[in-house]
């Protein structure tokens, strides 16, 4: 019986938050969240957080960032962490190309 009650009260506080939620627009803020982070993709920023650069850093910077951190992730042993440096090095190196062909189309 005491958990009947407690089930009522739970699914009746569930409702009432959800509710909530959409008034302040929280939920649809979590519904973006939750797409964004299915697609896998990372955002530049990201990256940039991941690898502790800014966007005025060089690539020579980013790649010297890239190397401290993988490689001690590869001597303590965290293959996930590790999997973001590479991955964060990966976005940074795209964002980097498309500004070396942008910046060589507008000389020609």
């Amino acid at each position: 019986m005491g958990s009947g009650i407690l089930i009522r009260a739970f699914a009746q506080a569930y409702r009432q938050a959800l509710a909530n939620a959409s008034k302040t627009g929280v939920a649809q803020e979590t519904l973006q969240n939750v797409a964004h982070r299915g697609s896998k993709i990372m955002t530049e920023q990201e990256a940039r957080q991941i690898l502790g650069v800014s966007e005025q850093s060089t690539w020579e910077e980013i790649l010297q960032k890239y190397d401290n951190l993988f490689e001690s992730n590869a001597k303590n042993g965290s293959f996930y962490l590790q999997s973001k440096v590479h991955r964060a090095k990966e976005c940074l190196e795209n964002v980097n190309q498309g500004k070396e062909q942008g910046s060589s189309g507008q000389n020609t």
